[in-house]
């Protein structure tokens, strides 16, 4: 793998452990777990983050709730067919992670950086209260030819000036993951409450061709 196409997507994020691992998949006998890191941001509010992590990098068989660990790797995201329909479901892919004692810098402890391109119009919209959202699609390249797609979302004038980017511009990003609740209507009776994530945008810059 190149290191171009590992800078082109790189997050970091400090949290506590909140769930087991749960098994995910397998490649070449190596087993991927995933495990929910609860990340907490400066108003107080806490996202629930889903990591994917190798057998190879922690013992996936221990119980490590309410740990405190430092995981850096890429906002990963893959289709899963449920039923008729595609959902786009999106994890931390750990490189690297490590257990910590205590930390006390809480602005570093959720950080994304993408480079990647606009793969859908962006969505303009102003909230009741008038606050300014664009909703972002952003394609991130990977090597063999695959791609991740991270929703984003940015705010005020970042909302402003991404509302006029045209599909196929390329991006810079920085921001956090987050984590929103929201409900999903299964047919006329259900109602389900899921999780969506996304790149909450704090900074974003058009990069020419």
């Amino acid at each position: 793998m190149t290191e171009k196409m590992i800078e082109n997507n790189k997050v970091g994020v400090i949290g506590v452990i909140v769930s087991d691992f749960t098994f995910s998949h397998e490649v070449f006998g190596e087993g991927f777990y995933m495990v929910d890191v609860a990340v907490n941001r400066l108003s107080e509010q806490t996202d629930i983050i889903p990591l994917m992590i190798s057998e190879r990098l922690l013992d996936v068989h221990q119980d490590y709730k309410g740990q405190t660990i430092e995981a850096v790797g890429q906002f990963r995201s893959y289709n899963r067919h449920e039923g008729t329909r595609n959902r786009l479901v999106l994890s931390i892919f750990v490189r690297e992670i490590q257990m910590i004692e205590e930390f006390t810098d809480y602005t570093k402890t959720n950080q994304i950086y993408l480079d990647g391109y606009i793969c859908k119009e962006p969505v303009y919209r102003k909230t009741p209260l008038g606050r300014e959202i664009a909703d972002l699609l952003v394609a991130v390249n990977r090597p063999y030819g695959k791609s991740d797609y991270i929703p984003c979302i940015a705010w005020g004038r970042n909302a402003r000036y991404a509302s006029s980017f045209a599909i196929g511009s390329r991006i810079r990003i920085w921001g956090r993951v987050q984590s929103r609740e929201y409900t999903k209507k299964v047919n006329e009776e259900e109602v389900e409450r899921r999780i969506a994530y996304e790149v909450s945008v704090s900074k974003l810059e058009y990069v020419e061709n």
